[in-house]
C-alpha cells in the first residue's frame, strides 16, 4: 500500500507540473505552487526530485524516451521514402494529439536561450528525435541519388513542416477535431517530395 501511494503521489507531482509548465513556462512556475496544486509538501516534493529541475528532468526523461522509443519504430526504411515518411509523420501527430501539453512543452523548451537550463535539460532528447528522423533519409540516399549528401537538410525540412504544422492546426482548427488524419498526411509527405525528386 505505501508503495502505491509513493507512485500515486510522484505521478501526481509529476502531472500537476506539467500542467502548470504547460500553462505559464517553467521559469513562471514555482516549487510551492506545484505542491499546493498537488496537495503535498514541499519536503515530498524534494524527497521524490530533489528540486523543480529535477522533477523537470524526471518529467523529461519518461515522457522524451517513451516519445522517441515510438518514433525510433517507426522510422525504420523498408525501400520506399514515401511510406517511411507517411509512418514517421503519423506517430508523430499520433504522440502530439495524445498529449498535446507536453508536445507543446517540448517545444517551448527547445526554442528556448541556448544558456538556459530548460534548453539543456531538452536538447538531447530533441538531438536524439533529430538523429532518428535524419535516420530515414540516410538509409533512403542510397537509392536516391538526387540527395547529394542534403539528408541533414531534409530532415530539418521534413521535421520542421511537421511541427509547424501541428502547431498552426491546433490555433486554427476544433481542438476536438483529429489531427491524425490519413488524407492530410499523404498530402503533406507528398508536397514534401516533390521538392526532392524533381
Amino acid at each position: 500500500m505505501e508503495q502505491l501511494q509513493e507512485l500515486d503521489n510522484r505521478e501526481k507531482i509529476l502531472e500537476c507540473a506539467l500542467n502548470l509548465f504547460y500553462q505559464k513556462g517553467y521559469d513562471a512556475v514555482g516549487v510551492q505552487e506545484i505542491v499546493t496544486l498537488a496537495g503535498i509538501t514541499k519536503p515530498t516534493l524534494y524527497y521524490y526530485f530533489k528540486s523543480k529541475y529535477g522533477l523537470l528532468e524526471a518529467l523529461l526523461q519518461e515522457r522524451c524516451c517513451k516519445m522517441n522509443d515510438q518514433l525510433r519504430k517507426a522510422a525504420y526504411y523498408n525501400g520506399d521514402l514515401v511510406y517511411s515518411l507517411e509512418r514517421y509523420a503519423k506517430t508523430m501527430f499520433t504522440i502530439a494529439e495524445s498529449d498535446m501539453r507536453f508536445y507543446y512543452l517540448t517545444l517551448s523548451l527547445f526554442y528556448s536561450a541556448r544558456e538556459n537550463e530548460t534548453y539543456k535539460a531538452i536538447s538531447p532528447y530533441m538531438k536524439e528525435q533529430f538523429a532518428i528522423i535524419r535516420g530515414i533519409f540516410e538509409q533512403a540516399a542510397g537509392y536516391l541519388g538526387n540527395m547529394n549528401g542534403r539528408q541533414e537538410q531534409f530532415a530539418i525540412g521534413f521535421s520542421g513542416i511537421l511541427n509547424n504544422y501541428i502547431l498552426v492546426y491546433y490555433e486554427r482548427e476544433d481542438p476536438n477535431k483529429q489531427l491524425v488524419d490519413d488524407k492530410t498526411i499523404y498530402s503533406l509527405v507528398h508536397q514534401f517530395m516533390y521538392g526532392i525528386v524533381v
